[in-house]
């Protein structure tokens, strides 16, 4: 006896426990046949703990048995059947949560859930694993629900050994329900319209991808070749800050940086940033998946960035700076000057030698001349200087001071 759910990430397979749990899973599939899973949240998912669903208010708060809706409130509960031998000890048991809401483990032995629930089905093997693995790795909330909607589309009962109760045929549609639930109250946060995918294949991406220039950008900085792996997030709320950005879109791969752009001087946010991905594929997954995402009760917008914001604010402020076109825009930010005049790298070469003294002589008497021991951080700045005797890592170079110097 199984059923077939088919999320909005992928399909997943139950088989039932029908014999050893007939009351639990008799209101499992009669729920299903009317449709009543149809929309449903995945509303909080603990990473490589549980998934939880079946809630059609989408707050983990609602959702009622078949029993309460065939008979009313009196039988709106129904007797746990808790058996010794159905535990909790491989990834994918399925376990009822309450009335309607049940959930899926996302890992082996989550023991600490034995004899509290009744577990009365897992899934099959394949493809409902990766879609488990799906739900497990998506990015969410501090209260756990995804960042992007996961829900219920489908319900397909493939085998079902219980009568049908009088009364069920009248509340099962013609047509198996499209959307969210009438009855969801949940906060609206879907990225993707809810029948549509998006091709994230390297075809599409190469076929559809047009880089936009970013208003806020002016079209990047004339001159500096512009990055494929980098996004600009704009409308961004001003309490999010540069570790969330990081959270949320490393789902998409490895982000080497997140940077919110703030004022210089309050340190505010001006609600936009940078986000810096090692591949080109990842920053253009991302982009397709969190267009008009909503992060902190804000929508934000994604587009390709134009520049990276360590050359955009040089090049900002030498121009706030410069009262004539040229200047040394992008190698010091000096406007004074032209790139090619700079002397910004024999400054660093030359600007001297981090060095630390050592008093030879504080503690030892000695006569009435001191010698110090100059140890320098850094070998290669100093080559041309001879090795002192013993000296196994810096170099040293002798200063003899008098007694008045």
């Amino acid at each position: 006896m199984s059923v077939l759910i088919v999320t909005s990430v992928g399909d997943i397979d139950v088989d039932l426990h029908t014999e050893e749990c007939p009351i639990t899973t008799k209101n499992f599939l009669k729920l299903c046949k009317i449709k009543y899973y149809n929309g449903c949240l995945f509303h909080k998912v603990e990473r490589d703990f549980l998934a939880q669903t079946g809630d059609p208010t989408g707050t983990g708060t609602g959702g009622h048995s078949v029993y309460k809706i065939l008979h009313g409130d009196q039988d709106r509960f129904f007797d746990d059947e808790i058996r010794p031998d159905l535990r909790h000890s491989n990834a994918g048991t399925v376990a009822m949560a309450g009335g309607s809401q049940f959930y899926f483990t996302l890992r082996d032995g989550v023991d600490g859930l034995d004899g509290k629930h009744t577990v009365f089905g897992m899934i099959a093997e394949g493809e409902s694993f990766d879609t488990l693995a799906k739900i497990n790795e998506s990015c969410l909330d501090d209260k756990g629900r995804p960042f992007m909607d996961i829900r219920i589309k489908h319900t397909y009962v493939l085998d079902d050994p219980f009568d049908e109760p009088p009364r069920l045929a009248e509340l099962i549609p013609g047509n198996s329900p499209v959307g969210k639930p009438r009855d969801e109250t949940a906060e609206e946060r879907s990225q993707v319209p809810f029948d549509e995918t998006v091709d994230c294949s390297e075809d599409a991406l190469s076929n559809n991808v047009v880089i936009v220039s970013c208003d806020h950008c002016g079209g990047g900085i004339p001159g500096v070749e512009q990055p494929d792996n980098v996004l600009y997030v704009s409308k961004l709320n001003p309490i999010t800050q540069d570790e969330d950005l990081h959270t949320i879109f490393s789902r998409f791969g490895t982000v080497t940086s997140a940077e919110i752009i703030r004022e210089c001087k309050t340190g505010d946010s001006l609600c936009y940033a940078f986000i810096e991905f090692e591949t080109k594929e990842d920053c253009e997954r991302a982009y397709f998946k969190m267009e008009n995402s909503l992060i902190h009760d804000r929508r934000i917008q994604v587009d390709f960035a134009q520049n990276v914001p360590k050359l955009w604010g040089r090049f900002r402020q030498s121009k706030l700076n410069a009262d004539k076109d040229d200047g040394c825009l992008l190698k010091c930010g000096a406007p004074d000057h032209l790139p090619r005049d700079c002397d910004q790298g024999v400054e660093e070469e030359n600007k001297g030698t981090n060095y630390v003294v050592k008093d030879q002589n504080t503690h030892g008497g000695g006569n009435n001349r001191r010698s110090y021991d100059l140890a320098f951080d850094d070998e290669g700045n100093n080559a041309d200087l001879e090795d002192h005797p013993g000296a196994d890592r810096n170099k040293i170079l002798k200063v003899e001071a008098s007694p008045s110097g």
